[in-house]
């Protein structure tokens, strides 16, 4: 893709100090077109993603992912780390080139006010049944479907800001919300339930036996957004300065991390420990918490994906061009992908075992002696990727050639 350039005057530092509405003629240009070094980075991790949902269904019971004796599975679960960062941080960077394409403030903030309440009523009802195929509506989680739609709500008032202030807010939610992790919902009483949505993951009743699990708590996770939403004028700069922008924001992520790791000071609730082994002790060094991910989780995950992203800008080739079909139709695919695995694990489990009752339901545990090897989970993952591409590409056909308003909301 050739992306116009910007004149001398057009300074990374102008476009990040800009405020919100303000676009240089060619950062306009910029607007219109799509990224695909974006799309590509996106589809990489939906199909981790569904790597991380298929060892859910298809893993063996009582195996612990983050067990650092286990490097196979641990890494298998690692990998995985970077879909949800990543993903929401380049949801608040397609927000930023959303307004772009000539749109005002308020007409970005009316969209994502929408969206996110949308994509908040999808996870209660929609990705809820892929995960249960029940309709006994008593017991829900607040998962990442949830938080994208409630950092959305947030940016749509965060947009009328500076740029420099929504990155200081991204930035102060994900640099020091650690700070708060001392703070219980106990010690709020009743109101305790907020804090659980807020920032302490927590199950929640509501009443009348229906229950929420508060998986996916809003800080960090909304300052992730922020952050890509004040990150996006640099995907607007011309490809050899949006690069040096690139690596050189994820190189110093990516040593942060490794630095400040190494002190066990701050930044992750669990401190790393020697363990019998490098590679054990390498694993303790980087199993960070995601729930909610901490500093370090979010430094670990989003500064290579900085690097990626500049390294898929002339990304060419048939997987190139498969990833970025995915990442083209982002919630078509999880929908999709969702009651697919499920309903595989279903046969598996009907086949092998004689008895998938369990797998109708909140989906809280697997039955002694369930499961595949971790070689299984693998091949079904890859079935499902392939399964997924005919309907992705057909999906991201469809919603290019339609023009109703609504379109945008799949």
């Amino acid at each position: 893709m050739t992306v116009p350039r910007f004149t001398a005057y057009d300074s990374a530092a102008t476009v990040l100090a800009g405020a919100p509405g303000q676009r240089t003629p060619a950062q306009s240009a910029v607007g219109l077109q799509r990224l695909d070094s974006i799309d590509l980075l996106r589809g990489l991790v939906m199909v981790l993603m569904a790597l991380d949902h298929t060892r859910d269904f298809f893993g063996t019971s009582g195996a612990n992912p983050r067990d650092v004796a286990e490097p196979a599975l641990f890494l298998t679960r690692w990998i995985t780390h970077f879909c949800a960062p990543v993903f929401i941080f380049l949801a608040g960077l397609s927000a930023y080139l959303y307004g772009a394409r000539g749109r005002s403030v308020g007409a970005v903030s009316r969209f994502l006010l929408t969206r996110g309440f949308w994509l908040m009523l999808v996870e209660f009802t929609i990705v809820r049944l892929g995960w249960t195929f029940n309709f006994d509506f008593t017991h829900f989680t607040a998962q990442v479907i949830w938080v994208i739609g409630a950092s959305m709500v947030v940016l749509a008032g965060l947009v009328f800001l500076p740029r420099w202030a929504i990155a200081g807010i991204g930035l102060a939610m994900i640099a020091g919300h650690n700070l708060l992790d001392g703070v219980l919902a106990e010690q709020f009483g009743p109101a305790g339930f907020v804090w659980n949505l807020v920032h302490q993951p927590g199950l929640l009743y509501v009443g009348n036996g229906t229950r929420l699990f508060a998986l996916y708590p809003l800080i960090p996770w909304a300052g992730v957004m922020a952050a890509g939403y004040a990150f996006g004028p640099v995907m607007q700069l011309d490809e050899a300065t949006r690069r040096r922008w690139l690596i050189g924001l994820g190189l110093a992520l990516t040593a942060g991390f490794v630095l400040l790791r190494a002190t066990n000071l701050y930044g992750d609730p669990g401190a790393w420990e020697g363990q019998n082994g490098a590679l054990a002790t390498a694993l303790s060094f980087v199993n960070c918490e995601k729930y909610p991910p901490s500093l370090l989780y979010l430094m670990m995950t989003l500064g290579p994906a900085l690097i990626l992203l500049a390294a898929f800008t002339d990304a060419r080739g048939r997987a190139a061009s498969w990833l970025t079909i995915f990442g083209r139709v982002p919630f078509f695919y999880y929908v999709v992908h969702i009651f697919l695995i499920h309903a595989l694990a279903i046969a598996f489990a009907a086949a092998v075992f004689g008895d998938a009752s369990w797998l109708f339901g909140s989906f809280s545990g697997k039955p002694a002696g369930y499961g595949m090897s971790l070689a299984g989970v693998y091949g079904v993952w890859l079935f499902v990727v392939i399964a997924l591409y005919p309907p992705c590409r057909w999906f991201a056909a469809l919603k290019q050639r339609r023009r109703e308003w609504w379109w945008s909301y799949l």
